[in-house]
């Protein structure tokens, strides 16, 4: 018979330490609480629990204070953070710090279990596994401002607290606006090289002998113009990070040469023969499909792999719909003293007509959006009729599958909204994605074949589009859900 494994609570709600101990404990699991992290310390050194539920704040400390007390004496203890005010910072902490998982209040019961399942069957197969790393000291002022507690952007700011204290090189991936070169910065500012210099390159801003002129720098002479010799961002960034925006736009000849600057840490730059050597991380972004670029010829798979040791992925706006609230008063607060507004009177019918706008442009648009909303608004109030008409008349997103493609152009050209290729692509998905789920019979291992993208992406664009196939194809979300709720 297998040992029974211990889970200690601690969290300073005496109710919600009953619940979760009544809906837990069974003959295999045991539920110890502590309502205090003095009276949680002392549990931990008379008795190793096997894994650790922990809330955020307590009455007289901080919850990460704990996490890292425990990581102190037990640096293989998994420790499963959870609470009610959630923000950026505290999530990415919280994981750098060496939480096993962050979740959030109300907690769901069968995600719980399973979190707890996980944890446990993580140490059996590996002890060593959760080893803290030596993470940097915390950081005061990380200078990024993300907003959002979607579940899809806690996953976002968990992976940044695991990737940020390394020294490996990240691929961004995601949508046009959708904050990547936030999530770059929010990597260095909560890695060991956060003092160092933050460079942003767009990559797709710039012809290939301006980037390598901009990357490498060069000696005097080395092309028309050139007088006199310039220091290029990989040696400025020296210890630091460099962020390449765009990455799939660079040209095949400058591809080579960042390939061996990541391999070697040299480069010589542009018309000389010393080489140079640097300490940069490189952090890249595209919203394009990298892996069938590489089929095609126009990217170098070498390098691919090289960028990508870790992947973030960043949701769409229309994917995190619930965070659209928090996002508008965010924006609302940066720009109304630029139109002259001290405080500002929100109509909460407006979050009713902008939930049911799917947002082709993401935060670039949602952003426009509230200042023109700002801009038409009389006096302090912003009313449903402030927004633009194009979100009024929810026409921007969706094209019927008898539509043509020519004609969709021809109407957004006429409306000149400035995202035809967003629209443009998302009335092919919508056509394109149900024909061939219905060619392969709903097997979607052979429709992304078809399709040339990954399980992942195609279920993302079903979600996204509101397409959905037979049940035993699909899995879908266990009906029993239940919630432990608390105050905090």
């Amino acid at each position: 018979m297998a040992p029974v494994k211990t889970l200690l609570v601690i969290d300073d709600d005496r109710v919600l330490r009953y619940s979760i101990q009544k809906s837990l404990k069974s003959p295999e699991l045991d539920v110890l609480q502590a309502s205090t992290a003095q009276e949680a310390l002392l549990l931990i050194y008379q008795s190793v629990p096997d894994v650790i539920l922990l809330d955020l704040r307590l009455n007289e400390t901080s919850g990460l204070d704990v996490l890292k007390e425990i990581k102190k004496i037990h640096p293989n203890l998994p420790v499963i953070m959870f609470t009610a005010f959630s923000t950026t910072k505290t999530a990415i902490e919280a994981t750098k710090y060496g939480a096993f998982e962050y979740l959030l209040k109300p907690v769901n019961l069968n995600k719980l279990q399973l979190t707890i399942e996980k944890a446990l069957l993580s140490v059996q197969r590996d002890e060593g596994e959760w080893i803290a790393a030596n993470t940097p000291e915390m950081l005061q002022d990380s200078e990024v401002c993300m907003i959002g507690n979607s579940e899809a952007m806690q996953e976002v700011y968990k992976k940044i607290g695991r990737f940020a204290p390394t020294q490996s090189n990240i691929l961004i991936l995601g949508e046009s606006g959708t904050g990547k070169e936030l999530v770059a910065k929010a990597l260095h500012f909560h890695s060991a090289r956060r003092k160092a210099p933050f460079i942003v390159i767009n990559c797709a801003a710039l012809s290939e002998n301006l980037l390598e002129s901009e990357l490498f720098g060069h000696e005097k002479g080395a092309f028309t113009g050139a007088d006199r010799r310039r220091a290029g961002k990989f040696e400025y960034a020296n210890g630091g990070t460099i962020f390449l925006d765009e990455i799939a736009d660079m040209h095949p000849t400058t591809q080579a040469k960042v390939l061996r600057l990541l391999q070697d840490q040299r480069f010589e730059r542009l018309g000389g023969n010393e080489t140079i050597e640097t300490d940069v991380r490189v952090i890249a972004a595209t919203n394009r499909n990298m892996k069938a670029m590489i089929e095609e010829g126009t990217f170098r798979g070498d390098l691919y792999y090289r960028l990508n040791v870790f992947t973030i992925e960043l949701p769409s706006l229309r994917q995190r719909k619930e965070d659209i609230p928090d996002l508008v008063r965010y924006f609302i607060g940066c720009f109304k003293t630029e139109f002259g507004k001290e405080s500002v009177e929100l109509d909460p019918r407006i979050f009713e007509v902008m939930l049911a706008y799917d947002w082709p442009g993401n935060m670039r648009e949602l952003q426009s959006v509230v200042k023109y909303a700002l801009a038409h608004a009389d006096g302090p109030s912003i009313r449903v009729p402030n927004l633009p008409d194009f979100i009024l008349s929810r026409e921007a997103p969706q094209a019927s599958v008898g539509r043509g493609l020519d004609q969709l152009v021809h109407e957004l050209m006429q409306k000149q909204q400035g995202l035809l290729y967003d629209v443009a692509v998302q009335a092919l998905e919508a056509v394109l994605l149900p024909a061939v789920l219905a060619k392969t019979k709903g097997r979607l291992q052979e429709a992304c074949d078809l399709l040339g993208i990954s399980r992942n992406t195609l279920k993302a664009k079903m979600k996204d589009h509101g397409i959905s196939i037979d049940a035993q194809v699909l899995s879908k979300t266990d009906p029993r859900d239940q919630s432990l709720t608390a105050p905090h």
